[in-house]
């Protein structure tokens, strides 16, 4: 048990979060708060009461929600505890030393800025974020958005760390009116806490699990199609491959940037990522800003020790604010947690209520319905073939699937299937996205001779109980012409 002046030296605060679940499970965000704990240090008997108020997220972050009661206990009990002098001392020289680094850092970063400006004025208009809003509007500097994050042994490869972040809700942060998008990017526990976020969340959590497995992986800012800003996260190979990584939907592409010197005749390598500009790449250690001619991403060169190509910020003055363990820097990541769904019974269950609501959909057409439990289940392997490749991006079990359900439809009759993904175990949300698809609706809304119907649902965990859903609809009926 550690004593009380080594309690004290640990300034790392306790991160509350608080989050709504409505009746469809839609997690909302109402507020993030920093709790300073170490006042209990002071405390006789170990124990305190508080009351913290918590203010609201993004554009309404000064606005109270209410008030949180705390009843703070140290266990085991100190056999010292500390006077309150001591302790009211050691937090105002922490904020004093903090807010010290956050001017020299500031300082530096403005004079970087001026520098880079000097190169060519044009980069004024280049996508160079060096500091970030969080849910609780407060700049922080971007590399303290990214830390080494190891999963343990909930995920084992990083293409299956990029399934993970895939499958967490994309959703842009809210605002209040119109004009451009919101600024907030969320700290780790919050983005986890209500499993959904923007671009910018689930590219500095691919970035830390990339790193937590060892790679060279960046964040990268810049646009894409239509000139949307975008972030996405690229990966520095030993050998100088450079591959990105898109967060938001798992795929991975090599980059070979264009030479516009070459003669017309040679043969330029085409693109295949969505990314058109470049501004800055950066993770928890590194910054580097695009002072190439042109910040497209295609022209785009990766050889970050060129500084007439990248320049970088100082290593030691981004360390000074986003080191782990500094006081300036965002608390400690926390550790992934072991997903809680039971994939078979959730499976299950979906799959009863979306017979049940493909049946009460065919009643209302006037339309019998008769399932096909063996047709059902032979569905389970092209899901799985589905997810399989999602994950590693190779396609496995497609010709056992077309033999089984060729044995299974017999001669005249025609087969139709129908998979679909979502990354909700809500059934009727599903159904009714289902139901906006031409395909799935000629499925479920199908007529002719020995109609025989089929539904698969597949859930597949992964940590923070996120999921992937996969569910097929198919039917197989009499051809009559």
């Amino acid at each position: 048990m550690a004593d009380a002046t080594t309690l004290l030296s640990i300034c790392d605060p306790v991160h509350l979060v608080l989050i709504k679940t409505d009746t469809s499970s839609e997690k909302t965000l109402i507020a993030s708060h920093y709790l300073e704990w170490r006042s209990v240090l002071s405390s006789p008997d170990g124990k305190m009461s508080i009351s913290v108020e918590l203010l609201g997220v993004g554009t309404e972050s000064k606005v109270p929600v209410g008030v949180l009661n705390l009843k703070l206990e140290i266990y085991p009990h100190l056999t010292q505890p500390l006077s309150k002098e001591i302790v009211d001392t050691q937090l105002i020289l922490e904020r004093q030393k903090t807010a010290e680094k956050e001017r020299l850092y500031l300082i530096y970063a403005k004079q970087w800025w001026r520098e880079y400006l000097q190169i060519r004025p044009s980069h004024n208009t280049r996508l160079v974020k060096i500091f970030a809003q969080d849910e609780n509007s407060v700049n922080h500097p971007v590399c303290s958005y990214v830390r080494p994050l190891r999963a343990g042994r909930l995920l084992d490869t990083p293409r299956q760390a990029a399934r993970f972040v895939n499958v967490l809700g994309y959703e842009r942060a809210a605002m209040v009116g119109g004009g451009s998008k919101q600024e907030q990017w969320c700290t780790l526990l919050s983005f986890l806490c209500r499993g959904k976020g923007d671009c910018e969340d689930h590219a500095t959590l691919l970035c830390s699990l990339l790193l937590g497995f060892g790679l060279d992986a960046y964040v990268c800012v810049g646009t894409k199609a239509r000139r949307v800003p975008h972030t996405w996260v690229m990966a520095h190979g030993t050998s100088g491959d450079v591959v990105f990584w898109e967060s938001l939907t798992g795929h991975r592409y090599i980059h070979r940037p264009v030479n516009p010197d070459d003669p017309p005749l040679v043969e330029q390598p085409k693109r295949a990522y969505p990314y058109c500009s470049i501004g800055c790449l950066f993770n928890h250690q590194s910054f580097y800003a695009n002072c190439q001619p042109s910040d497209t991403v295609e022209l785009s060169h990766f050889d970050l020790n060129d500084e007439s190509k990248w320049k970088p910020m100082s290593t030691e003055a981004i360390k000074s604010v986003c080191a782990p363990g500094s006081s300036t820097s965002l608390p400690p990541f926390p550790p992934l947690c072991a997903p809680v769904i039971d994939a078979a019974a959730a499976s299950n269950e979906i799959e009863l209520v979306l017979r049940g609501l493909i049946s009460e959909h065919r009643k209302d057409l006037s339309l019998a319905t008769v399932w096909d439990d063996h047709l059902s289940y032979l569905l389970s392997p092209a899901l799985a073939a589905y997810e399989i490749e999602r994950t590693t991006g190779v396609s496995t079990g497609n010709e056992e699937f077309q033999d089984a359900i060729k044995r299974a439809v017999p001669d005249g009759h025609t087969f139709k299937g129908f998979p679909i993904h979502f990354v909700h175990r809500n059934p009727r949300r599903a159904f009714a996205t289902c139901l906006r698809s031409p395909f799935c609706d000629e499925i479920i809304c199908c007529r002719g001779d020995q109609v025989r119907l089929a539904v698969r649902v597949r859930v597949y965990p992964y940590p923070e109980s996120a999921c992937a859903v996969w569910i097929m609809f198919a039917c197989k009926y009499r051809s009559v012409l």
